[in-house]
């Protein structure tokens, strides 16, 4: 179903379904892929979005919990007849888990595998624009890429194209059982194979959109900075990317299908298919509503009590055979230039309890591991009680991939970090996910697919202009500063041992004309810290 929700689209063909005329075959916002022709919407008068573009077949029936087929095209060409097919509203998105804020998920779709692109108008083949591909945020469990759209940078900056990807979420993504590797019952990270089939579909067509597949750049958010990680490592993303940005690398644990037994069992039970083995439950499920899955992964969210107790990815020994920390640490990785950061104040974790919050978080932690946490972050480095859970909890959970990458990165090729340091709406705090905020015209995720679009400032907008012209100059060049703002300050490069970064931030005045950005050194205690915290990474399953 087509979610409702305020967005600045501007539609210049709202209400346009289905197959269209062939009538203005050349007109700016009709691209030819040679199998079809899609027709988006012109949202600024160089700007045009291609909503919903299928990248992979649908994975349903016994395709579900399997690893996505390749699109086939022949079968887009026959059912478009020769007619041009309108790209010009939103596609269902993926299936939705609960945020966990005692909301239902189950909206959306499990035919699902589009792109939304954003393209130059007229852009065409053979320019040999610089791709950016987006890949959304949400635990791996929601997130809707309508949610974040894109028509203002191309705005901003007509010389790049964007694909943003649609991929399974929570249990329809990630269901993991062992007996799906050694009886064949599916395929473990279905979700993250969509990744990687959107990648191959970007490298074999987004030329017709005027992009360049020699030079495409992977961003993502939380799950989504989590999933660039993931492709540094996999060994199936090898080739398919050229540019890393990783914004607030989400540090969950990929556990073994063995550790994720226990809840596939109980989701199983709860989506009434608990009898028989698992090919027979496997089975069950794979003919079970779509309805009763979606309650099944809510109750797991909310009820189940194991130490494993969400759907994302697992270490199945095929995508990936080391935990991505220990791979990085020892150059293992995509040798690609790489933007990695998190913002100044943020944690995954709940509660004021530091050991309790981290064993939750990271179950392999030892007594002795949660011990020298103790010793690590002690009360006297700290303001508050509230401080010390926030830096012990969070650089554990998100933070330290900065450092991580960053400092691994910089050993082979260049990497760039960032301290995010604007708050949102004057809160007293930098939290998670605040550069969306600001990136994304004042996106703010609601339950299901939603979102609300809040009022900016001016110097809200100015700021993510900067935000976004150091992204894009990376995606062009591979070095946030050659198209930076000229008010913008140089983004030092990160290296072994000079180690410096950005701290992005709105000046302390309304004078658009300036930067409050600064460029600053990594604190010597927090690199101490993450590197006891990289220490970790194998108990951490990191």
């Amino acid at each position: 179903m087509l979610s409702t929700r305020l967005l600045p689209l501007f539609v210049a063909c709202s209400g346009c379904l289905g197959l269209a005329t062939a009538a203005s075959d050349s007109a700016p916002n009709i691209v030819d892929l040679g199998y079809v022709k899609y027709r988006g919407n012109l949202t600024y008068p160089d700007t045009v979005a291609y909503l919903g573009v299928p990248y992979a077949e649908p994975p349903v029936g016994e395709r579900r919990w399997r690893k996505p087929l390749a699109l086939n095209t022949s079968r887009i060409a026959s059912e478009a007849g020769g007619k041009v097919v309108n790209a010009t509203e939103y596609a269902d998105f993926c299936i939705q888990g609960s945020t966990g804020s005692g909301d239902a998920g189950g909206a959306g779709s499990e035919d699902c595998l589009n792109l939304d692109i954003y393209a130059p108008a007229g852009a065409k083949k053979g320019d040999k624009l610089p791709v950016l591909v987006y890949i959304h945020g949400g635990g791996y469990v929601y997130g809707n890429p309508a949610n974040w759209p894109f028509n203002h940078w191309i705005h901003q900056s007509p010389n790049v194209v964007i694909a943003s990807v649609y991929y399974r979420l929570d249990s329809i993504g990630f269901l993991t059982t062992p007996e799906m590797a050694t009886q064949n019952l599916g395929d473990m990270n279905a979700g993250f194979y969509d990744q990687v089939q959107a990648l191959t579909w970007v490298q074999q067509h987004i030329s017709a959109f005027g992009g360049d597949p020699s030079k495409v750049t992977i961003n993502g958010q939380s799950a989504g900075g989590s999933s660039v990680e993931l492709h540094l490592v996999a060994h199936e993303s090898k080739g398919l990317f050229s540019g890393a940005i990783a914004q607030s690398v989400f540090r969950t644990p990929l556990p073994s299908p063995n550790q994720q037994k226990p809840m596939f069992d109980y989701y199983a039970e709860q989506a009434g298919c608990g009898s028989g083995s698992a090919a027979v439950k496997m089975a069950c499920l794979r003919k079970a509503d779509v309805s009763a899955l979606s309650r099944a992964q809510d109750s797991v969210m909310y009820n189940f009590t194991g130490p494993y107790a969400s759907f994302h990815p697992v270490m199945d020994n095929k995508l990936f055979t080391e935990y991505p920390s220990i791979s990085i640490m020892k150059g293992n990785f995509a040798d690609v230039p790489v933007i990695v950061g998190s913002t100044s104040n943020e944690t995954l974790s709940g509660g004021s309890n530091i050991t309790e919050a981290l064993k939750a978080y990271f179950p392999e932690l030892t007594q002795t591991d949660l011990e020298q946490y103790l010793k690590v972050y002690p009360a006297s480095d700290f303001d508050s009680d509230a401080q010390r859970f926030q830096v012990a909890t969070g650089e554990s959970d998100v933070i330290c991939g900065r450092h991580i990458i960053g400092l691994a990165a910089a050993r082979k090729n260049k990497a760039f970090t960032y301290r995010y340091n604007q708050p949102v709406n004057n809160a007293t705090s930098v939290y998670h996910s605040s550069e969306n905020w600001m990136m994304f015209m004042g996106t703010s995720t609601g339950f299901n697919g939603t979102t609300t679009f809040e009022p900016q400032t001016d110097l809200d907008h100015a700021f993510a202009e900067e935000l976004i012209a150091y992204w894009l100059s990376f995606v062009r060049t591979g070095d946030p500063n050659t198209f930076k703002l000229d008010r913008s300050p140089v983004w030092p490069e990160y290296t072994a041992k000079g180690q410096q970064r950005i701290a992005l931030q709105e000046p302390k005045t309304n004078d658009l004309t300036i930067s409050g950005s600064n460029a600053e050194q990594e604190p010597a205690l927090e690199s101490s810290r993450c590197d006891f915290v990289a220490s970790k990474s194998q108990r951490q399953q990191a």
